[in-house]
């Protein structure tokens, strides 16, 4: 085994800018990577395409200790399948 893939968040990305009216949810927007640090693994989540509403839908690697090189192949390889986000320029 090379990794696990897991959803990274229960729900799409946030837009940017845009807070949570519910602090709970934002606490729970995170509740799937918590586990993989404490268990002291190495864990990157990728941009992975977007959904209905249109923010970016995020994915988690997750590796064998002291293997991050090979989440950072797996994760530029689910980037290039979903297509990179290029970020609106503000200025």
């Amino acid at each position: 085994m090379h990794a696990i893939l897991t959803p990274a968040t229960p729900s799409a990305a946030f837009g940017l800018g845009e807070k949570g009216a519910d602090p709970i949810e934002m606490y729970l927007n995170d509740i799937f990577t918590v586990t993989v640090n404490m268990a002291g693994l190495p864990g990157i989540a990728v941009p992975a395409g977007k959904d209905g509403a249109g923010p970016a839908a995020r994915l988690q690697l997750i590796g064998r200790a002291f293997d991050e090189e090979t989440l950072f192949s797996l994760g530029e390889v689910i980037e290039q399948a979903a297509g990179r986000f290029t970020p609106p320029k503000w200025w």
